[in-house]
This record gives C-alpha cells, sequence and structure tokens, in this order.
C-alpha cells in the first residue's frame, strides 16, 4: 500500500468516525433536539442568559420550512465542493501539462 494510500484510509477512517461515535457514545441525548445546530443553540443559550434579548438583524430569507433549509444548505455545501474539486483538479492537469511539455522539451532528437 503506497503512502497516499495509507494517508487517505486514515483520513477517510477519521471522517467516519466524527460521523458515527457521537451517535453511538449518545452525546446527545440530554437534549430536546441533539442535532440542531449551533445557531439554535446559540439562540437557546441566549434566550436563557437574557430573556428580553432583540436581534440587531433579521434574515434576508426565510425559508417555509425546516426541509427546504436544509436543502439549501445541502446545496450550498455540494456547490463549495464543486468548485473546490474544478480547482484542484485544474491545478494538477496544469502541473502534468507542465511535466508533459518538459518531457518532451527534453526528449533526444531522433533520426
Amino acid at each position: 500500500m503506497s503512502r497516499n494510500a495509507k494517508i487517505n484510509s486514515l483520513l477517510l477512517l477519521a471522517v467516519a468516525a466524527l460521523a458515527v461515535l457521537p451517535l453511538v457514545l449518545g452525546l446527545g441525548d440530554h437534549k430536546e433536539e441533539p442535532f440542531a445546530g449551533a445557531d439554535a443553540e446559540a439562540e437557546r443559550t441566549i434566550t436563557e442568559i437574557e430573556p428580553d434579548y432583540e436581534p440587531w438583524f433579521s434574515p434576508l430569507y426565510e425559508p417555509p420550512s425546516g426541509e427546504v433549509e436544509s436543502a439549501l444548505f445541502a446545496l450550498q455545501a455540494a456547490f463549495g465542493a464543486g468548485v473546490l474539486a474544478y480547482y484542484f483538479g485544474l491545478r494538477r492537469g496544469r502541473r502534468q501539462g507542465e511535466e508533459r511539455a518538459a518531457a518532451v522539451r527534453d526528449a533526444p532528437e531522433g533520426d
């Protein structure tokens, strides 16, 4: 197994552990909504500390349901992943093109 394959396997294992361990260990069992997200948790904590708190701003767009909000978040994540994949693919392609050009330039000329 190559070094890169070992690193990729370890990274994949770490990501799987981050996804599965909270569920296995029951790290959200004491909460009403265990995986509600950081925004909902922050809002709940703020209203506990200061019940009369009024937000400074309101959202520009309020989705009609939690499902639509989740779908928009997933679409945003997919778009970001696509941009990153395009960038890294472009870099790799350019590097491979430079390597091929260097190989052709340095190749001995034959009759």
